[in-house]
């Protein structure tokens, strides 16, 4: 599997990319997002940002974001914080 896969509506990201991200490693990744413990927010480009797309990912009070070129691959990415926030948007999953 390439880093993000289109699925549908959503996308598939590889979860080495969230555990690079995240600094955690790749199985605890996997079981947090399947306890609901990560969650995602998508948002599709506007303007001269058409056709690209912004992940983010929400664990705790952290947060990791990805923007997509219009191939779907990663553009950049970086993490910064989010005291006291939560996200109940999963529209993204990890390749479990």
């Amino acid at each position: 599997m390439s880093e993000v896969e289109r699925d549908g509506d959503g996308f598939v990201v590889d979860a080495a990319v969230l555990a690079s991200g995240f600094r955690l490693p790749v199985e605890e990744i996997r079981s947090l997002m399947r306890e609901g413990r990560i969650t995602s927010k998508t948002e599709a480009g506007e303007g001269e940002d058409q056709r690209r797309w912004r992940i983010t990912f929400y664990h705790e009070e952290r947060a990791f974001r990805v923007v997509l070129n219009p191939d779907n691959t990663i553009r950049s990415r970086g993490t910064f914080p989010v005291p006291g926030r939560s996200s109940p948007n999963r529209s993204v999953r990890t390749d479990t």
